[in-house]
């Protein structure tokens, strides 16, 4: 396994003992911490490409292994997309896209990327069979039509989403019924974990995994705030179940890649003046405005990332 420390903003810095356990354990580090500015919480796709070429150039050793990335806060979740092409292109097989968030990810969003839209850019890829979004909580899901949502991928069978727990999304298309909804009426009714409990989704999760092959993507967000800190909105799931899924599907399934954010920085746009006020204006709208002291990022979250990282380096021989 390849692990990457990706330092586009302060998050892993505020955590130098994971630094440290990572450089020990043979972790390759890339900072562009202007870069990080530049395309944080959405980029054109021009500044993302440059991005992407500088990490593969720079930020990883080239063996041949499959790649762990740990890269900061989730307003970078775009970048994943950038990790998972990198990922297919060095193993081309069909693959499913594992997805923990506590958002589903999956808004239009023209001209570029947001952290909020790349799902679709994930599905664009020939070699994703389908994506699996698993434990949203968030209002995201309450009227999705008019928050921008794409749902033809759900309509397409290509995107499955297993809320931890939501009432039914109002919408006003016919979108069918598929493995994790079904339409009633003007509602999507979601099969979440919370209905399915959470023993009984092992397996259900496990059938729902058609290719040898996995991609994971891990927002700390998904999890309580009681083991993340983060700069968004925060789900139910605890740390040790989110631990027990990933560790099953890494025993029934070769995880090709993997990526893990959702720390806390505190949040830094360059660009222009109006992407400098668009993009404060969006964080003062979409994140909860909350103090966090520097032990507890530091404790809580180096915690997580310990763990996740013991688990998945299990997996990823």
């Amino acid at each position: 396994m390849q692990l990457l420390l990706l330092h586009l903003d302060d998050a892993l810095e505020l955590q130098p003992g994971f630094v440290r356990a990572c450089v020990s354990a043979g972790a390759s580090q890339y900072a562009d911490k202007d870069a990080g500015r530049n395309v944080r919480l959405w980029s054109k796709q021009q500044q993302l490409g440059e991005l992407g070429r500088s990490i593969a150039k720079n930020g990883s050793t080239g063996n041949g292994q499959p790649q762990l990335c740990f890269m900061g806060s989730g307003d970078f979740h775009h970048v994943t997309a950038l990790l998972l092409d990198a990922a297919l292109e060095q193993q081309p097989v069909p693959t499913t896209l594992i997805h923990f968030d506590n958002h589903p990810d999956w808004v239009t969003f023209d001209g570029g990327l947001h952290c909020g839209s790349w799902i679709n850019s994930a599905l664009g890829n020939r070699n994703i069979q389908k994506a699996i979004t698993i434990g949203v909580c968030s209002r995201d899901l309450r009227n999705p039509e008019r928050k921008g949502a794409n749902l033809r991928w759900l309509a397409q069978g290509r995107l499955e989403l297993y809320p931890y727990f939501h009432p039914p999304s109002l919408v006003s298309a016919d979108y069918g019924s598929g493995a994790s909804f079904h339409q009633d009426a003007g509602a999507l009714h979601w099969r979440s974990i919370h209905e399915i409990g959470e023993e009984n989704f092992f397996e259900e999760i496990l059938s729902r995994i058609q290719t040898p092959s996995v991609y994971l993507s891990i927002d700390k967000d998904v999890l309580s705030a009681d083991d993340a800190v983060t700069n968004w909105d925060q789900g139910s799931m605890r740390l040790p179940y989110l631990l027990a899924l990933v560790s099953e599907i890494g025993r029934r399934h070769r995880i090709i890649g993997a990526d893990v954010i959702g720390d806390y920085s505190a949040p830094s746009y360059s660009g222009t003046l109006w992407t400098q006020i668009a993009k404060t204006a969006e964080s003062l709208i979409d994140q909860p405005r909350l103090r966090h002291g520097k032990s507890a990022i530091e404790d809580v979250n180096s915690a997580a990332n310990h763990a996740l990282l013991d688990v998945l380096a299990e997996h990823m021989q």
